[in-house]
C-alpha cells in the first residue's frame, strides 16, 4: 500500500501526459486549465487506492482514475457556470476566464474523453467500468437538478438536502471506488461494499465542504466562502439552523435567504452568527462525524486486512477534519 501522497503524485504525473496541444485550441485550453488547476484529487486517489487495497497493481487502474477526474472537472465546469462562480481553487472558472459558450462545449468534450479512457481495458472490466459509469453521471445530473430546484423551494427537507448530496457527490466517491475494484477484478461483495463505504465518506465529505464554504479560511479553501450564503442555498446548516431557531428567528433567516445584494458581507455575517448561535453549525460537524463512523462501520464486511481497514480509516478521518 502506498500512501495518499504517494498515489497523488503518481497520478499528477500520468494527468501531465494526458496534456496535449491540441488544435482547436480554444476547445482544449480550457480543458487543460481546468484539469491544471490541482485540487484535492480525492477521487482518483481513491480509484488508485481502492485498486491497491484489492491486491492490484495500483497503475492498472490510472486511466479509471483519470476518467473519474476528468468527468468531475466536466461538472465544475458546467456547475459554475450555472451558478456564475467567478472562483474556482482561487482562481477564475473557465467560463470567466473565455466565455460560457467556451465553458459548455469543452465540458462536452470532457464527459466524451472520460468515457473514452475505459477503451483502454479488455471487455468485461470496459463494459462494468462503463455501466457505472453512465449509472453514476447520470445520477449526478440528477442532483445537480435538485440543487438548482432547492434554490427556489421554501420547503426543502434535511432528507431531500441529504439525497441531493448523495447523487451530486456521494455517489461519485463510491463510484471512484468501486471501479478500483472493478480494475482488481475483486469480488461483487467486496465491490458493493467499497462502493457504500465511499458513499457514505462521500456525504460526509459534501457536508463538510459546506461547513467549509460558511466558515473555511478563504486562504486554504480554494473558493469563495459564503457563496452558498450569496446564492441562498438551502444547505444541511441553513436547514439545521430553521428547525433549532425560534419563529421569529427563522423567518429573519428565511428573509435574508430572499435577497440578492450588491454587498454580500453583512449578509454573510449575520447568517453564520444565526448556524453558530442556533447550535447548526455544531450539528453540521456532529452530522459528518455520524456519516464518517457510518462508513467505517461497512469496512467490516470487506475481505480485506485489518491493516488495510485502518488505512482506510485514517483516510476518512483526514477528510472529516480536512480545512480546504
Amino acid at each position: 500500500m502506498q500512501n495518499t501522497q504517494d498515489y497523488q503524485a503518481t497520478f499528477i504525473d500520468y494527468l501531465e501526459n494526458f496534456h496535449k496541444e491540441r488544435e482547436p485550441k480554444n476547445l482544449y485550453d480550457p480543458i487543460n486549465y481546468i484539469l491544471k488547476l490541482g485540487g484535492k484529487r480525492l477521487r482518483p486517489v481513491l480509484t488508485l487506492m481502492s485498486a491497491d487495497i484489492f491486491n492490484c497493481d495500483y497503475k492498472k487502474a490510472m486511466n479509471a482514475a483519470l476518467s473519474i477526474e476528468v468527468f468531475h472537472n466536466f461538472s465544475l465546469v458546467h456547475d459554475d457556470i450555472m451558478d456564475a462562480a467567478p472562483l474556482r481553487r482561487g482562481e477564475q472558472t473557465v467560463h470567466e476566464k473565455w466565455d460560457t459558450n467556451t465553458g459548455i462545449l469543452s465540458g462536452d468534450a470532457m464527459l466524451i474523453m472520460a468515457y473514452q479512457l475505459f477503451e483502454n481495458y479488455e471487455p468485461a472490466t470496459f463494459q462494468a467500468l462503463a455501466k457505472l459509469f453512465s449509472k453514476t453521471a447520470l445520477e449526478v445530473c440528477e442532483g445537480q437538478q435538485y440543487d438548482v430546484d432547492f434554490e427556489t423551494r421554501e420547503d426543502v427537507t434535511i432528507p431531500e438536502y441529504l439525497k441531493m448530496i448523495e447523487y451530486k457527490t456521494a455517489v461519485l466517491v463510491g463510484a471512484a471506488m468501486k471501479m478500483g475494484a472493478i480494475v482488481a477484478k475483486a469480488s461483487q461483495n467486496d465491490q458493493d461494499g467499497i462502493y457504500e463505504f465511499g458513499r457514505l465518506l462521500g456525504i460526509a465529505f459534501q457536508l463538510q465542504d459546506d461547513y467549509l464554504d460558511a466558515f473555511g479560511d478563504p486562504e486554504t479553501f480554494g473558493k469563495q466562502v459564503g457563496g452558498d450564503i450569496i446564492e441562498n442555498k438551502k444547505t444541511f446548516l441553513y436547514l439545521k439552523a430553521l428547525a433549532f431557531l425560534d419563529a421569529s428567528e427563522a423567518r429573519q433567516l428565511e428573509q435574508l435567504f430572499t435577497v440578492n445584494l450588491e454587498d454580500n458581507f453583512e449578509k454573510i455575517e449575520t447568517v453564520k452568527q444565526f448556524f453558530v448561535s442556533s447550535g447548526s453549525a455544531e450539528a453540521t460537524q456532529k452530522e459528518i462525524e455520524n456519516y464518517t463512523n457510518k462508513a467505517f462501520l461497512v469496512l467490516e464486511t470487506l475481505n480485506i486486512s485489518e491493516e488495510k481497514k485502518e488505512l482506510l480509516k485514517a483516510f476518512g478521518n483526514s477528510l472529516m477534519t480536512r480545512k480546504v
